[in-house]
Parts: structure tokens; C-alpha cells; sequence
């Protein structure tokens, strides 16, 4: 038995591996997202930037003066008329037109204002330009209630927390409820869950496609001739499963070699400064958040990698062999019509993304109740406890998941295997749920 499921895996496996497609797709993939990564941190940055041209009438006769003073203040002011620039503002070469009337009273804590174009102005640049108006007259309030600035600014006071229970001597993160450990595991945390919530969709769907095509081309017929359909779906699930670990450990080897020579492939990067950049005491030098990079580096290698990365592999196969056993219950059902499949994916679907849309309430409270629950319950626990590894949940939630998982993960391949097997060999009558439900009932 073992012998005829290992090898269908191996088939499975090595079908897929020696794959052009594959091989291109997990080598260019890190690529991939390095290359978005940049691209989107270009659209973040240019679609944050002000590129509308502004004018400002300004009969207060308190803003334009103050603002004259400040070289970075993006908008332009002019002395013509209202009624004129009310009409011509476009003619004149901007997007928008701002008119401040004259204060009856300048104490007033509510300054009403107008602006004027052709088009609807985003809610973040109207906020921007409240936001540059309002620091303009606050300054000259403060001026002329002869209040110095810097005086009032040294009123101003940050509130730092950090965990009690840490050494003074050593911040660097040897508790795990340090802000910088905090900041770590809410990254770290969300990284594994949404790559979870991916790798479900991703290797689920792989096996549902490798079912449909072997079912659609009558193979399936001579496979189950001389394998159990139970040791098919299961060498299935494992070579696939294998599939998804190769590339998830490509994926991470590539990804660490990126982050390492990504700085030397950046235009205008001077290797020399790079290297000096790279060394312990400019690391050390270099702050994130007001964390020094010694520190970040510290709490990195603070992170349990030893309990963290087992774990997570151990809940990656976990979720893989429940969902996929799923995907492949799904698979061996659909005919020629792919408009089955759709809709008998849709009780999956709306699990997978319930599990996924928990996760950021997970991250903001990683104890609470919500989280525990649904680390603990095997359909949600395979995204969210790895996401909350990070935080040090207690061992007796971990093993308690764990264990769960396996139950469950035992479970849905039973299930699963007793409807494939009348699916695989049942052609030319539309599926229902209900339909696949009276499949469980049939004699083996």
C-alpha cells in the first residue's frame, strides 16, 4: 500500500519539478516580488505627493506672510480679485482655487474657507491644505500673544512604553513583549498568515486541476485498476504537497540572497559605501523607528526560528492536506462544465477568507479571545496560529492546535477519499453538495 502511494508522490512530484514552467516561475517569483515591491513603493510615494497646482486669496492678511517664511510650503498666492480668479483660475494654470475671507474675529476657533475647480479634489489634499492654513495662523496667534515656539515645543512631551520585565542593559529584545519584538511579530505574523492564506489557494488549486485533467482523459480508469483510489488521492496530495515545499524553500533561499545584494544593484550605489554601510558599527549607528540597527539585528535573531519555523512547516502540511483534500474531493466530482467547480469551491472560498480577514484582528490583539479561539479551531488554525507563533502564544494553545489539526487533517482525507472515490468514475450527471454528501454513504 505504502509502496503504491509513493509512488503516485513521486509521479506527482517529479512531473511538476521538471516542469519549464516551474522551474521559471520559482525563480523569477522572488523576482517578482522585489520588482513590485519597488514598483509600489513608487506609486505610494508619487500618489502622495501634491502634483495640483493651488492658488490662495488670502484676505485675512495673516497666512501669506507667515507662510512666505516657510520655503517648503507648496501653494502659491496672488492679489488678484476673487471674482477674477473665481473665473480665470484654470486659464492661469491651476487646479484649484482656495479664497480665505477676512476674520471678523481673529480669535475665532472655527475659520470658514472656500475652494473652487472644475474638479472634485481628493479628501487627502483637501485635509493637506486645512492642515498648512491652520499651522500658518496658529503661528501667528502664538507670535502675537508673544509666546515663543521653541518654548511651547519644549512643553511637548513622548511617551515611550516598554516591557518592565526587560534588562536595561541589554534593549535589544530579551523579552518577548519588547516594542521593537512587537513591531517584529505583528511584520512577522502577517507575513506567514496571508503566505498561508496564498499556499491554500495556490497548491488546493493544483490538485484540483491535476484530478480534473485525469479524470476528464479517462487515465483515472487505468490508475485505479491497479491503485486504490484512497492511495491515489493520498500519493496526490503528498507529491504535490512536495511540490509546495520545494518551492517555499527556493522562494526563501532566493529571497535572503535579494535582500543582501539588493542595495549593490541600486542605481548610483557606491560599493564602497555600501560595504561601510553594511559594517557593525554603521549598523549600529543607524536608528528605525528609533531603534538603533544593533538592536533591530538583535531582536531578529532574539526571534524563536527554532520554534517558528518547524511549527509553521507543520501547519503549512497541516492546511495543505485539509484544504487540498477538499480541492481534490471538488475535483474528482466537476465534468466538462467548469461552472461546477465555482460554485462547489464557494463553502471553501468563504472559509478560507473568513480565516483570512481574522487575521487582523489577531494582530492587533494576539491574546484575545477571538485569536485563541480561532488558532484553535483546525479550518482557521492553519492561517492564524502561525501568525501569532510570533507572540509567544502559551505551549498548551500551540500542542492543543496541533493536535486538533492532525484530528482534522485525519478526518477530511477520510471524508474526502470516500467521495473521490465514486467521483472519479462518475461521468455526465451534474454534482450537487447534497449529491456528494450521499456518495459518503456508499459501500467501499
Amino acid at each position: 500500500m505504502k509502496h503504491k502511494i509513493w509512488i503516485v508522490a513521486r509521479r506527482e512530484y517529479l512531473s511538476r519539478v521538471q516542469k519549464k514552467s516551474f522551474i521559471l516561475v520559482t525563480l523569477l517569483t522572488p523576482l517578482g516580488i522585489l520588482l513590485f515591491s519597488i514598483l509600489l513603493g513608487v506609486i505610494m510615494s508619487a500618489g502622495s505627493k501634491a502634483d495640483q497646482k493651488i492658488v490662495i486669496k488670502d484676505d485675512t492678511g495673516i497666512i501669506r506672510p507667515i507662510a512666505e517664511e516657510d520655503a517648503d510650503f507648496p501653494y502659491d498666492f496672488s492679489e488678484k480679485s476673487f471674482d477674477v480668479l473665481k473665473e480665470d483660475y484654470g486659464s492661469l494654470g491651476y487646479d484649484l482655487f482656495v479664497y480665505v475671507p477676512a476674520l471678523k474675529d481673529t480669535a475665532a476657533m472655527r475659520i470658514e474657507a472656500a475652494y473652487y475647480g472644475r474638479e472634485k479634489p481628493s479628501l487627502v489634499l483637501l485635509e493637506g491644505i486645512e492642515s498648512r492654513l491652520s499651522d500658518q495662523i496658529e503661528l501667528y496667534r502664538m507670535r502675537r500673544s508673544n509666546v515663543d515656539k521653541k518654548l511651547l515645543d519644549s512643553f511637548r512631551a513622548r511617551i515611550s512604553l516598554e516591557n518592565g520585565a526587560m534588562d536595561p542593559d541589554d534593549p535589544s529584545g530579551t523579552a518577548a513583549a519588547g516594542k521593537l519584538n512587537i513591531i517584529i511579530g505583528t511584520a512577522l505574523g502577517g507575513i506567514m498568515g496571508f503566505m498561508m492564506y496564498m499556499v491554500i489557494f495556490i497548491y488546493g488549486s493544483m490538485v484540483m486541476r491535476s484530478v480534473m485533467e485525469e479524470k476528464l482523459s479517462r487515465i483515472v480508469e487505468v490508475m485505479v485498476s491497479s491503485v486504490r483510489p484512497i492511495h491515489l488521492m493520498m500519493g496526490k496530495l503528498i507529491g504535490v504537497g512536495g511540490v509546495g515545499l520545494t518551492q517555499l524553500a527556493i522562494w526563501g533561499f532566493l529571497l535572503g540572497i535579494i535582500m543582501v545584494i539588493a542595495p549593490a544593484l541600486l542605481p548610483g550605489a557606491d560599493p564602497s559605501e555600501l560595504s561601510e554601510m553594511g559594517s557593525m558599527a554603521q549598523m549600529d549607528q543607524a536608528t528605525f523607528d528609533g531603534f538603533s540597527g544593533k538592536q533591530v539585528i538583535a531582536a531578529l535573531l532574539n526571534v524563536k526560528w527554532w520554534l517558528i519555523i518547524p511549527v509553521f512547516i507543520l501547519f503549512f502540511l497541516g492546511g495543505y492536506f485539509i484544504y487540498s483534500s477538499m480541492f481534490a474531493a471538488i475535483g474528482s466530482a466537476i465534468n466538462e462544465d467548469m461552472g461546477e467547480g465555482q460554485q462547489l469551491m464557494l463553502p471553501i472560498v468563504f472559509v478560507v477568507l473568513v480565516a483570512f480577514y481574522m487575521l487582523f484582528p489577531v494582530l492587533s490583539n494576539p491574546n484575545g479571545t477571538i485569536a485563541v479561539f480561532a488558532s484553535l479551531f483546525p479550518l482557521f488554525s492553519p492561517i492564524i496560529m502561525p501568525a501569532r507563533l510570533a507572540f509567544d502564544p502559551p505551549m498548551w494553545q500551540l500542542a492543543l492546535s496541533i493536535i486538533l489539526m492532525l484530528a482534522t487533517v485525519w478526518f477530511f482525507i477520510w471524508l474526502t477519499s470516500r467521495i473521490y472515490r465514486v467521483g472519479i468514475l462518475m461521468y455526465g450527471k451534474k454534482v450537487t453538495i447534497k449529491e456528494m454528501f450521499k456518495w459518503l454513504r456508499y459501500s467501499s
